[in-house]
């Protein structure tokens, strides 16, 4: 999917996983978000491409000529309810945030896991990533009073969930 300013949006490549997992570092940084408990430290993150491959998962970049600005995708992480699939490593660098771009990726991701069998979607979060956790409200997810499922990621402690509808 190309956007208006040349962007694109695209299905993560092996190739892609040393820059996504080199993004997800530094947005974590950033934000001065523990690095323990948290996706900075979960092997997944250095093989993106291969966690979801084989299983009822995607993962999706933003691409601006070869350089990989941003990435989301679902995952039915172990202990969910069943058919809850989880959004899983959602990273934007500060190059494409407030473009919009954010919206688009997590809306393709939405409507996504609805076609692949999902009826709910979970994220885990941090205070810290305040725009963020408005744009999940507006988009239909709720806040939960406890972690669902077993993600590995103890440092998190926003929790969210919104039913997918027709």
């Amino acid at each position: 999917m190309e956007t208006k300013d040349g962007f694109i949006i695209r299905p993560i490549k092996e190739a892609d996983n040393a820059q996504m997992a080199r993004l997800i570092r530094c947005v974590i940084d950033e934000f001065g978000v523990s690095r323990t408990g948290t996706v900075y430290d979960d092997p997944a993150t250095d093989c993106i491409s291969q966690s979801v491959e084989n299983a009822n998962a995607e993962y999706w970049v933003i691409d601006c000529d070869g350089e990989i600005l941003g990435g989301c995708g679902f995952y039915p992480t172990e202990g969910l309810p069943d058919k809850c699939a989880e959004i899983v490593k959602y990273y934007l660098s500060s190059a494409v945030r407030g473009k919009g771009l954010g919206g688009k990726i997590l809306d393709l991701i939405i409507s996504r896991a609805k076609e692949a069998g999902y009826t709910s979607l979970y994220i885990e979060t941090f205070p810290l990533f305040g725009k963020a956790i408005d744009m999940y409200k507006g988009r239909g997810f709720q806040l939960l009073d406890g972690q669902l499922g077993n993600s590995g990621h103890t440092a998190t402690s926003i929790f969210m969930l919104k039913t997918l509808t027709d």
